[in-house]
């Protein structure tokens, strides 16, 4: 489903050298109770069923990810900045979310949200639901949006998503973990990451442990694909695992193994 023959770009990824742990993340779905894409495409779109067929695509190997989500995308004909309002005014973050990330900067553990979506997008509803202060520090690494020849990402029509690479992914989110994943025992963190969609198959087999939303796509493509994972359905569950993990009360393996 990825392109080997053009390989992603070097991460712009530093994050503590002594980090223990850390929490990588989707956004659309994951973090938010909504999909903000998957929002705009039933909405003002090529509409729900076109969206539905087009992933199942996907999550099959009948397409890759970058040119499904591109038709979809390329549906939208409302002006960038209207998408951003519909979507402050609809979208509404995990119940949980706020608690947790709260915890994880109070205990030194890194979040980086990892997305297939844009970066104007995220950093809007973030800054709408968790406060712009709140989300300053917060790495986010996704694919951005660029206006079409010679109009304004504000015109009708006037914008389209720019992928982050030229995987068949769009952004391979693989590649920013795995230079975590690959260092030596001692120095090497404990690795989370949060899923829920067709977004998330690049990631869904580089960490210790995989939170997949239960009922989603990504728990078919895990069980399809014999991947390890955990079912979650807000991140106030995470937290509770999360907390366990860090205190040492039981392991990772456990978890993945659904021991516990």
């Amino acid at each position: 489903m990825g392109d080997s023959t053009h390989p992603p770009p070097p991460p712009p990824l530093s994050l503590p050298t002594t980090a223990k742990f850390i929490f990588f993340t989707d956004f659309d779905g994951t973090i938010t109770q909504q999909d903000s894409n998957d929002f705009l495409i039933e909405k003002f779109g090529i509409g729900p069923e076109r969206r539905k067929e087009l992933f199942d695509d996907v999550l099959h190997g009948r397409r890759n990810f970058s040119d499904a989500f591109k038709e979809m995308l390329d549906g939208i004909s409302l002006p960038f900045d209207r998408c951003i309002q519909s979507l402050l005014e609809n979208i509404t973050l995990d119940e949980g979310f706020k608690e947790f990330y709260t915890w994880t900067r109070d205990h030194d553990i890194p979040v980086v949200v990892l997305s297939g979506g844009m970066e104007p997008i995220i950093r809007a509803l973030l800054g709408h639901l968790l406060g712009d202060d709140e989300v300053k520090t917060l790495p986010i690494l996704s694919n951005d949006v660029s206006p079409r020849r010679g109009k304004g990402i504000n015109d009708q029509g006037g914008w389209e998503i720019k992928f982050r690479d030229q995987t068949g992914f769009g952004h391979d989110k693989s590649v920013h973990i795995r230079p975590y994943a690959v260092l030596p025992d001692g120095e090497r963190p404990i690795l989370f990451y949060a899923g829920d969609g067709v977004s998330d198959l690049s990631a869904a087999k580089e960490t210790d442990l995989l939170f997949a939303k239960e009922g989603k796509d990504l728990v078919t493509y895990c069980v399809k694909e014999n991947v390890p994972f955990t079912t979650f359905q807000n991140f106030t569950e995470i937290l509770a695992t999360v907390k366990k993990i860090v205190s040492g009360e039981i392991s990772v393996k456990d978890v993945a193994a659904g021991k516990v």
